[in-house]
């Protein structure tokens, strides 16, 4: 599991474009958002640094967090 922190993710809308953007890459990705604390957990096969750019590409800056 790989967990980002978005911090500009603030609404449902936000959530859902950065899910879309997930499954863009991986479409079998498990996806988990959290809007309270800004949080995206992902379980994939994709590499950190593509789902982090897929987010970037979406509009919404992704800094992983140490596992």
């Amino acid at each position: 599991m790989t967990r980002f922190t978005v911090p500009d993710m603030s609404c449902a809308h936000c959530a859902g474009t950065i899910e879309k953007a997930i499954r863009a890459v991986d479409p079998a990705a498990k996806v988990s958002i959290d809007l309270v604390d800004q949080l995206v957990s992902v379980e994939s096969t994709a590499a950190t640094d593509t789902l982090a750019a897929a987010m970037g590409k979406a509009g919404y800056e992704a800094t992983s967090l140490p596992a």
